[in-house]
């Protein structure tokens, strides 16, 4: 895992009102571990994140999301990025996210879905494979 996303960058925020923080804490040390500079924004709205991603210029966008609101905020999101003419930036979500979302949240761009339970070194070993792509 220990250089697998060496000179990659990662801005991981939680979007909307979820409170459960861990588990993208938990991510981003995984990833910096595995080499990447990540930015953790914490809680942040659509418009904050969309100029992050402007100002930090990341290889990946990570949300987590925990409360159900994925559908909405991805929605959100992924429109504000295709806006600013920023939608090449990949995208990974991760948290509760129902397997009947899955087709939704890829047709509206998202790269990468991780359910709670997903092994770090699995979300490390998909994120640097999405990145070579």
């Amino acid at each position: 895992m220990a250089g697998e996303l060496s000179g990659r960058k990662g801005v991981v925020a939680k979007l909307g009102m979820d409170a459960h923080w861990r588990g993208a804490i938990v991510v981003c040390n995984g990833l910096r571990e595995a080499g990447m500079d990540v930015v953790y924004l914490g809680h942040t709205t659509p418009a904050d994140l969309v100029a992050a991603v402007r100002r930090e210029r990341p290889d990946m966008v990570g949300l987590s999301s925990l409360s159900g609101n994925h559908l909405h905020e991805c929605r959100r999101l992924m429109g504000a990025l295709g806006a600013e003419g920023l939608g090449d930036v990949r995208v990974v979500v991760g948290g509760t996210i129902p397997a009947e979302d899955r087709t939704t949240l890829l047709a509206l761009g998202v790269d990468g879905i991780f359910g709670t339970g997903s092994r770090l070194d699995v979300i490390v070993g998909d994120v640097a494979a999405l990145l070579d792509k």
